[in-house]
């Protein structure tokens, strides 16, 4: 064999461990690039909320017209709740929530036509009152995210000799179908548990949580496995 055709076997030789190396050095930089990048993505994402589904925001009450548990000694003519966030004005009337004023409380009647008129973040109606007592008014709206809502408050009613008093009706007044679900029943039961959610208030759904924890996993596994190459070496 000619000196050329060594020197060239010899080279050949000599080059596949090198080549190895390379791209065995190529590979790794790859994978570590890679799983950093994993990493990065998934506490971007989680730290940007996107990795677990936010439990609903509630929407609850903030405000009252006449205010809870106030005296009021003059017809106040409104009634209002005022709550945290906006509220759905069903059929763009302002209509479709319900507000029932019933007292006093040893001889219960019902006073208005027990519709509720929303305004923003805002549900009101109109009544006067009769006899003196403790008055209760109970509501009953829908909030921005789709969500029934519903709560009660009292108030004291002792009205100056020169008020006019209304006469009650002995029957809850319905005003279409949500106001429906208001009877007289609803006047002595205890309010909605507001706390309470379903599955449909999640505005995240689950399935992208899923994604993302399997993210968080594949980068941690790929830098695992890197950090042991480096140790065996």
């Amino acid at each position: 064999m000619s000196s050329r055709g060594i020197a060239l076997h010899c080279s050949s030789s000599a080059g596949t461990p090198r080549l190895r190396t390379i791209m065995k050095v190529t590979t790794s930089k790859s994978a570590a690039t890679t799983a950093r990048a994993l990493f990065a993505a998934a506490v971007i994402a989680l730290a940007l909320g996107w990795g677990t589904a936010p439990a609903s925001a509630h929407n609850d009450e903030i405000g009252s017209s006449p205010e809870g548990d106030s005296v009021v000694t003059e017809q106040p003519g409104e009634f209002s709740v005022t709550t945290s966030d906006l509220l759905l004005d069903l059929g763009g009337t302002g209509e479709g929530s319900a507000m029932v004023v019933t007292g006093p409380a040893d001889a219960p009647l019902f006073y208005g036509d027990g519709c509720g008129t929303v305004s923003g973040a805002t549900v009101e109606t109109t009544a006067q009152l009769g006899a003196a007592g403790q008055y209760t008014v109970i509501w009953q709206t829908v909030s921005v995210d789709g969500h029934p809502i519903s709560d009660e408050y009292t108030f004291d009613w002792q009205p100056t000799a020169d008020q006019v008093l209304a006469d009650g009706a002995a029957t809850a007044p319905t005003c279409g179908t949500t106001a429906d679900a208001v009877t007289t029943d609803a006047a002595t039961s205890p309010p909605a548990d507001l706390g309470s959610t379903d599955a449909a208030g999640d505005s995240t759904p689950a399935w992208i949580g899923g994604i993302l924890g399997a993210v968080v996993l594949a980068g941690a596994a790929a830098l695992l496995l890197l950090r042991r190459r480096k140790r065996s070496r």
